[in-house]
């Protein structure tokens, strides 16, 4: 991923810190490669835990992802409504919200 692709942050920390930007990549691909999960299933477990991990940002950045890869709006939604059950109506209802903002859009959160 280049840095023009992240977050502004992300961004800052992968130009002034390039090993440890570097590392946490590599962690990251070796992460998605060691299972049998595939992309879209990825997408959505990592915007479940971001979801349960109450992560706007984290979720945004998920949301804004998953849409580039062409994963349909009512999945990401299901994702929202399955936390109602485990985390509460008002953390899932939270999540909900953040699956629509303006920030899960194109562009940095």
């Amino acid at each position: 991923m280049k840095k023009s692709d992240l977050p502004s942050t992300a961004g800052d920390i992968a130009e002034n810190h390039p090993d440890v930007w570097s590392a946490y990549s590599a962690l990251g691909k070796a992460t998605a490669e060691a299972g049998p999960l595939d992309e879209r299933e990825r997408r959505l477990v990592k915007l479940a835990l971001a979801i349960g991990a109450d992560s706007e940002g984290g979720v945004h950045s998920h949301v804004r992802r998953a849409r580039a890869e062409g994963l349909e709006e009512s999945a990401l939604e299901q994702v929202a409504l399955l936390a109602i059950s485990t985390l509460g109506f008002p953390r899932a209802a939270a999540a909900y919200t953040w699956i629509g903002d303006p920030e899960s859009e194109d562009g940095d959160a």
